[in-house]
């Protein structure tokens, strides 16, 4: 099976469909939340993963949007943008992502939009905190997002350790004896200094995970975001990947 993994779109539909036009045929897709909340269009965005995504989470900025989260816990440029994709939300869009939870545990993977420990808040960066994760969830798999950058974590079998960036087109070859946490990266916002949409496919097959990037019309997003009145820095901030 072939499962497209995307997460962090943060309401940046152009974005979004750079990637579904650019994925390879699949099975399934899966989102690991934070799928609105920054960006200019996210009833568009939740439109989108309601009807393809087969598995979808909530995240921090999804909660904060929907007022389950206080915004004091935001930066004042979060705060803004979430409090006005809160008020662009329909109902059935907002109704459908109240539905969705932060973490979800399948058969041979769990997913947790932060991590396994926190799935609202935690940030996986470094090889300390992703050992830690370890002892909350037995897959031997863990899929992640929230940080906007794309990483593998691996805890080998024989007790050593590896953790580094995922780069464009790169593929990881899971091994069975061994345990990993691995984040796809950010559609609609990326923090890695690369401006293009990330997004990685699981072939259960060959249970391997690539990394794909994939170029978009920054421009059109970032004209949305300032007809839209939100802050600069958001629209600024696309085009260096920051």
């Amino acid at each position: 099976m072939r499962i497209v993994l995307v997460s962090d779109i943060h309401s940046n539909a152009v974005a979004l469909d750079a990637v579904l036009a650019a994925a390879p045929q699949y099975d399934q897709l899966w989102c690991i939340g934070d799928t609105i909340g920054y960006g200019p269009q996210p009833n568009l965005c939740l439109a989108r993963m309601s009807t393809l995504a087969t598995h979808a989470l909530t995240g921090n900025h999804d909660l904060a949007c929907l007022g389950l989260v206080s915004l004091a816990q935001f930066n004042p440029v979060a705060r803004t943008a979430n409090q006005w994709n809160n008020e662009q939300l329909e109902p059935e869009m907002r109704e459908w992502l109240q539905a969705r939870p932060a973490r979800q545990d399948l058969p041979d993977v769990t997913l947790a939009h932060a991590s396994p420990r926190d799935p609202i808040w935690e940030y996986i960066l470094d090889v300390e905190t992703a050992d830690a994760n370890l002892d909350h969830f037995t897959a031997p798999l863990c899929i992640v997002g929230h940080s906007h950058v794309p990483l593998i974590f691996a805890h080998h079998a024989e007790g050593n350790e590896e953790f580094r960036h995922v780069e464009s087109g790169q593929s990881v070859q899971l091994k069975p004896t061994t345990r990993y946490i691995f984040n796809p990266g950010s559609v609609g916002q990326p923090r890695d200094n690369d401006p293009r949409a990330a997004y990685a496919v699981w072939d259960t097959e060959s249970n391997t995970l690539r990394l794909n990037r994939v170029p978009y019309d920054i421009s059109a997003t970032q004209k949305m975001i300032r007809d839209a009145k939100l802050p600069a820095v958001l629209a600024d901030r696309l085009a260096v990947g920051r």
